[in-house]
């Protein structure tokens, strides 16, 4: 299999975390652990060295040249939403999405997204702080403000910090697969996939989960037993709470409903299944609560695009 390659731009008052996280995630050697690795490349649009926003400087091995030739393209977040990013950097991104490289942005970099005319006609997420002002610049962009990233087919965005992790990972996903995903998610110490959306993090911060937490009980009890019929009323019972209580705060803790969890849920466990066992796909829908075969399509022709048997040929050919 051909090693994917991504290019990451830095520019002068670079954030540190957003630019550290797709070096974490795609630049460091994972294949003791048996999952792929990805070349990485470090791109100044700028005349190097460059300072960061935190008052070091870097030296950019690379100008953006590989943005000419690499698989994915990864923007972090824009120094000020109010400057207009320099002509060769957005030349150099559309450039690099006509000839079918996937171009993603972290944060406020979803503004250089925008100015490059990436996002007209599509759906894109930026940090809350700036959701705003994105939808009001740029009205031909679809702004939604409520999640963690925006997949639309080539042109990937994310939310703020932390929300660049989650997208990260979803393109390791799409490429490798979700196991090798929870590997990169293993060895960096944080979760695979997150429920939920920019809200709970606005509004509300999730709580620690403790053994004594009712819902935190639930989630677990419910992870145990996806192959049942777990309704909303059956994981109240077991919280002791009603279901409209529960509901609710289940919703302040994850930032889902307790249906759309569950059915995330179960499509990961679907996909571990696919990848890692010879399972029939009709023993695979009962193991992960869809049931029937028919019902496991259904669901990943949703949520993935791809039939059951589409992707266990896909990524058990490339795990």
């Amino acid at each position: 299999m051909r090693q994917k390659s991504v290019a990451v731009v830095a520019f002068d008052q670079v954030a540190v975390f957003e630019l550290a996280v797709p070096c974490e995630v795609f630049g460091i050697d994972r294949s003791a652990h048996g999952v792929p690795n990805y070349r990485l490349s470090v791109c100044a649009a700028e005349p190097p060295p460059l300072r960061t926003g935190a008052g070091f400087t870097i030296d950019a091995l690379h100008d953006l040249a590989p943005l000419r030739r690499a698989d994915t393209v990864i923007v972090p977040a824009w120094r000020d939403i109010d400057e207009t990013p320099p002509e060769p950097l957005l030349r150099a991104l559309r450039r690099a999405h006509d000839r079918g490289a996937r171009i993603a942005s972290l944060c406020s970099g979803a503004f250089v997204l925008a100015h490059a005319g990436l996002l007209d006609g599509r759906r894109a997420t930026t940090h809350w702080m700036f959701a705003d002002v994105l939808a009001e610049r740029f009205p031909a962009v679809e702004v939604d403000r409520s999640v963690l990233y925006v997949d639309a087919g080539s042109v990937l965005t994310s939310a703020g910090t932390a929300a660049g992790i989650d997208l990260c990972l979803h393109m390791v996903r799409q490429d490798h697969g979700a196991e090798v995903a929870n590997v990169f998610a293993r060895r960096m110490v944080v979760p695979p996939h997150r429920d939920g959306g920019q809200a709970q993090f606005v509004a509300a911060p999730v709580p620690p989960a403790c053994a004594d937490d009712p819902v935190a009980r639930t989630l677990d009890f419910a992870l145990a037993h996806l192959d049942e019929d777990l309704t909303v009323s059956a994981l109240a019972g077991r919280a002791a709470m009603s279901a409209r209580t529960f509901a609710r705060r289940f919703v302040a803790a994850t930032g889902t409903t307790p249906l759309q969890w569950l059915l995330n849920q179960r499509v990961l466990t679907a996909q571990r299944l696919l990848e890692t066992t010879d399972l029939p796909v009709e023993r695979v829908a009962e193991r992960c609560g869809f049931g029937t075969a028919a019902n496991l399509r259904t669901q990943f022709g949703r949520h993935l695009g791809t039939t059951p048997t589409g992707y266990r040929r896909t990524f058990r050919a490339t795990g």
